[in-house]
């Protein structure tokens, strides 16, 4: 079943967003990476100033693909993983989507 209906087209555009940055990019692949949330070692892994980090976070906590849980004394991060589902469906459809061979958008013109 499309996950793509249960979505809008606008938070579909906030999920594409959030992923529209190399350092949230590294952050979503860093999470990936590890089998358990984590924490501080985020600034470190990603080479940015803790403020830095801190608005990119905040910018993928708020399209809701990361979730951070408060483990005093820090916040643990992880992958909302079901977040992404309308995007790879959106991905997925247009990858096997027929595409003519000339590149040309109407068949037959």
């Amino acid at each position: 079943m499309s996950t793509l209906n249960s979505v809008s087209n606008e938070q579909l555009a906030a999920i594409a967003k959030a992923f529209a940055h190399p350092a949230r990019i590294h952050i979503i692949q860093l999470l990936l990476s590890k089998p358990s949330c984590i924490g501080g070692e985020i600034t470190s892994e990603v080479g940015l100033a803790q403020s830095t980090v801190s608005e990119h976070l905040r910018i993928l906590k708020a399209a809701e693909i990361v979730t951070g849980e408060i483990e005093h004394p820090r916040v643990c991060y992880s992958l909302n993983r079901e977040k992404l589902l309308p995007l790879l469906d959106l991905l997925q459809q247009i990858a096997s989507s027929q595409v003519s061979n000339d590149g040309a958008c109407c068949a037959g013109t």
